[in-house]
């Protein structure tokens, strides 16, 4: 054996359809697209979403309200969360390192501080936005709420 005797295997290869090539091949004319229609045509490729010119499903459902570009998203935390973690470790400076460290925002995350719960220990708190009464309980048990 050598490679100038080498064939593919038995029926494994078979010759295309040849298309348009006049009466004669059976598949002239229309070259087995059909009669008509865009379907029929060179270049036809349907939209998405298109419906056979039926009104589309995105167009016939109703919409409502509005996505605000300007939204800033924020990682909400809670006071009870700071008590909890100053507890087990320790730590009287939480910054947006020290939440990213234990698990509580990813590391691009804006980051807010909540009201809920009780702070006992003096912390020293950087985040991003706090609510009043978050401002309120950390500098009434002696802290600082720093906005960064």
């Amino acid at each position: 054996m050598n490679l100038s005797n080498l064939k593919p295997a038995e029926g494994s290869v078979r010759n295309n359809k040849r298309l348009g090539r006049g009466e004669g091949s059976t598949r002239g004319g229309t070259s087995t697209r059909g009669h008509k229609g865009a379907k029929s045509r060179s270049g036809y490729s349907k939209k998405s979403g298109f419906e056979g010119g039926q009104m589309p499903l995105q167009r016939r459902i109703p919409k409502f309200g509005f996505k605000n570009i300007n939204r800033v998203e924020y990682k909400a935390i809670n006071l009870d969360v700071l008590q909890a973690l100053n507890e087990k470790g320790q730590t009287a400076l939480m910054d947006s390192e020290y939440f990213v460290s234990n698990g509580l925002a990813s590391k691009n995350a804006k980051i807010k501080v909540l009201g809920r719960g009780e702070v006992t220990a003096a912390l020293e708190v950087h985040a991003h936005a706090f609510s009043k009464s978050a401002i309120e309980a950390i500098e009434k048990a002696g802290g600082k709420a720093v906005t960064l």
